[in-house]
């Protein structure tokens, strides 16, 4: 009987990182981008021999930044007969760099523990695959007999949108998904064509042109609410890694722009937390003043809010609005109705509009 050809599948993200992390920790010589594309899991699905593999090259890419923000040692190899030449660097992960550290051990019971783990993963749904490519790898002279000792696949977690987005951008694919903006009560359908999806101080964020406006939009990713939909017909041309650089220096502008001012109470949980992101002095015990960059008022808003009487916000007073409202939602959640207490009416337990006798009237 004939061998049945690979099939093209749905390969998750996390999947594909993991092939490739075990592919370039069994290379000693390392791998050519031509090889990681023809035969790594994730990426030999699409792989077009002598066609145009342009867009899974910029997927590659984009996997390379995220190995290494996880703290993977990903190194490039020049040839030596070929010095500066990018079409034949090779890439490899030394296996002496990641192994554990010398001090650390485990008891017996621990070890019994990782092993029935690692059985699960073995087991898993993975394995079938990760021993195909290697098999493959090995047709190329890699020598794969030990390829994941000291290594324990590391997943990050991101919002549930990030791979239907990231699949929809590399295939050209218009999508849909329900919105939900703060302030609003019920969340809203948007149509967009995804051009990016980037992570900007701290959160993951779509860039994309929302076609229903014919504008260029941004979002957040933890707003999207429910699952992404390909629209049936609607479809565009990716416009490379380009657009997600656009998207960063947009964000960028918009995080230099906006400042807050707030007053922390030294040597609290929010002095330690908000010193580390302010320009001035960074010491916990000492700090008062603090001035943050921010994207996002919302998104700040929930977090100075989260603080309580630690923060107080001076300024803009779109914030410190915003985090008085957080204030007095949580302060009506928890007061019983029936109760006649005329503190109960202030979130601060000292006046209705929440403020600090010593800080001129403004709420926290």
């Amino acid at each position: 009987m004939p061998p049945i050809p690979d099939q093209p599948s749905r390969v998750s993200v996390e999947e594909r990182l993991f092939s490739l992390v075990l592919a370039l920790i069994a290379t000693e010589i390392g791998l050519t981008k031509a090889d990681i594309l023809s035969n790594v899991q994730g990426y030999r699905q699409r792989y077009a021999p002598g066609g145009d593999n342009a867009s899974l090259e910029r997927q590659f890419e984009r996997d390379k930044d995220d190995i290494r923000e996880l703290g993977i040692p990903l190194e490039t190899v020049e040839p030596p007969d070929d010095p500066g030449s990018n079409h034949h660097l090779r890439y490899r992960i030394p296996k002496g760099l990641y192994d554990l550290p010398a001090d650390v051990s485990f008891s017996a019971e621990e070890l019994t523990l990782l092993k029935l783990a690692s059985t699960v993963w073995r087991e898993g749904s993975l394995s079938a695959e990760s021993r195909r490519a290697l098999t493959k790898l090995h047709s190329l002279g890699v020598d794969a007999s030990d390829p994941v000792l000291g290594y324990s696949p590391s997943l990050r977690v991101r919002e549930a949108s990030f791979e239907p987005l990231s699949k929809a951008m590399d295939r050209g694919h218009v999508v849909s998904f329900l919105y939900l903006k703060p302030g609003e009560e019920s969340p809203r359908r948007r149509r967009v064509a995804p051009q990016a999806v980037v992570l900007h101080d701290g959160r993951w964020h779509l860039f994309g042109r929302d076609t229903e406006a014919d504008a260029t939009r941004t979002f957040l990713l933890s707003r999207i609410v429910g699952p992404v939909v390909t629209v049936p017909g609607e479809s565009f041309v990716p416009d490379g890694d380009g657009k997600g650089q656009e998207a960063l220096r947009e964000l960028d502008a918009l995080w230099h722009a906006q400042v807050a001012e707030v007053t922390v109470r030294p040597g609290s949980d929010a002095a330690v937390r908000l010193s580390k992101r302010s320009s001035g002095n960074t010491d916990p015990a000492a700090v008062s003043a603090i001035a943050l960059h921010y994207t996002d008022l919302n998104v700040l808003a929930d977090e100075l809010a989260g603080y309580g009487p630690e923060v107080l916000v001076r300024s803009p007073a779109s914030l410190r609005d915003a985090v008085l409202t957080r204030l007095i939602g949580v302060r009506d959640a928890h007061t019983d109705p029936s109760s006649t207490d005329p503190s109960s009416t202030d979130p601060a337990g000292t006046d209705p509009a929440g403020t600090d006798p010593s800080s001129e009237g403004e709420p926290r």
